[in-house]
């Protein structure tokens, strides 16, 4: 090996590791959420999250997962013939590299949203990423997490949602969407916690107080009862 040969030699095996990311499960299914609700979409779910809402209905991806490669993953994602690709965890933040895949599936052309919990800072998201971040409400457990100069970083295509359990949840997310100006950066999703807050109690309370927000049910948890993989 020549003195060149010895000098580029390491460089390999660190830039494939550089590009890698904890992967728990991709899988096609039907998003349940947000605006692209009813969209046939291709999930990527990121391993690990530093936060551990009450409500939590993910917690089996906050550890193991597998290393894989973000060009395999790209691969894997093409195989099911989508257009929609939603990025998600856990807390896909929570891996740095979730950066590098966001920019690669735009680049590719999929309409990409990122599910963030709004702990994290989203300033370097690709503007083209349709974020939908979480604010969450007392009841969560986590509400001091909310990394509100985040809300300075979202486009008009963005979502913020909040997750309610409660009256007090409900009464805490109107005074932040009136405080905050929330619904004028943005679209706001209220969504009730299931089997916390009846779905047509939390429709009502938006209705009596004419809240410029967008009532949704997570659709997966009516198709699919929640399973994962679906």
């Amino acid at each position: 090996m020549n003195g060149e040969d010895a000098r580029v030699a390491p460089t390999a095996p660190a830039a494939a590791v550089a590009e890698r990311l904890r992967i728990t499960e991709i899988f096609h299914s039907i998003q349940g959420e947000a605006d692209a609700i009813g969209w046939r979409t291709v999930f990527v779910r990121l391993t690990g999250c530093p936060l551990r809402c009450v409500w939590c209905d993910t917690e089996y991806s906050f550890h193991g997962g597998d290393w894989r490669a973000i060009d395999d993953i790209l691969a894997e994602v093409a195989t099911h013939g989508a257009k929609h690709v939603c990025v998600t965890g856990g807390e896909p933040l929570a891996q740095k590299r979730c950066l590098i895949l966001l920019r690669k599936l735009c680049d590719a052309g999929y309409e990409v949203s990122l599910e963030t919990s709004g702990a994290l800072d989203v300033s370097a998201v690709d503007a083209r990423v349709h974020k939908v971040m979480d604010l969450k409400a007392p009841d969560s457990g986590e509400s001091g997490r909310n990394l509100w100069s985040n809300l300075d970083h979202l486009l008009a295509h963005d979502q913020i949602k909040i997750v309610i359990a409660s009256r007090a949840d409900y009464e805490w997310a109107r005074a932040m969407l009136a405080e905050r100006a929330l619904a004028e950066r943005c679209m706001v999703l209220f969504s009730p916690v299931h089997g916390a807050v009846e779905p047509r109690e939390l429709a009502e309370w938006i209705i009596a107080d004419k809240l410029p927000v967008r009532f949704q049910l997570q659709l997966h948890k009516l198709l699919w009862d929640d399973a994962a993989g679906k």
